[in-house]
């Protein structure tokens, strides 16, 4: 058997985890609470952001129900709970990475393709309004870039894919897109 924590937590763990599969809604329960502030210290290793550490936290402990029947006890659990922390963290900061590397400032967005700043709802509706209007308004392929990468934000790869046209060409086309949009909505 392998070598077990001095507190014997994964003795413990291990026994909750099978009254889990069983059926035991406590032990299920008590294994989760238990076991959080180890799930937390595992991903805190890899993710520095009190939020990106928390949603790793949800995503692992929904994990953990979807695998659940899984776990075999006859094997300790914290290498296994702290696989699964482990590949959600690496997950989140994936993610996290991908969408880092798409987003704007939305402050700078506005301030470029707006005249001036918005001082309350009422003008951010006409102006949001405004802008879909001159998306809409925009060549077929400028549109078609614009929502893919800006609205919905696919990446030049995802968005090349669904498209059919290169990478250089949605560039291209979002590039004159924006200039555009700028000139329309008076940002020049």
């Amino acid at each position: 058997m392998a070598e077990n924590t001095p507190d014997g937590r994964d003795d413990a763990w291990g026994r909750l985890m099978a009254q889990a599969q069983d059926g035991d809604r406590r032990a299920y329960d008590r294994l989760l609470r238990e076991c959080l502030p180890f799930l937390r210290a595992v991903i805190r290793r890899r993710l520095r952001g009190e939020a990106d550490v928390e949603d790793a936290v949800q995503d692992t402990l929904l994990t953990l129900h979807q695998i659940r029947a899984t776990y075999d006890p006859s094997r300790p659990i914290r290498p296994w709970l702290a696989a699964i922390a482990e590949r959600r963290a690496l997950d989140r900061a994936r993610a996290t990475g991908r969408r880092g590397a798409r987003e704007v400032e939305l402050d700078a967005t506005l301030s470029e393709t707006l005249p001036g700043a918005l001082t309350n709802e009422g003008e951010a509706r006409l102006a949001a309004r405004d802008v879909r209007a001159a998306v809409a308004d925009l060549p077929a392929g400028q549109r078609q870039a614009i929502e893919l990468l800006k609205l919905k934000e696919l990446s030049l790869a995802e968005a090349a894919a669904q498209t059919g046209s290169s990478v250089t060409a949605l560039k291209v086309a979002t590039h004159r897109a924006i200039g555009a949009l700028r000139r329309k909505l008076g940002g020049e």
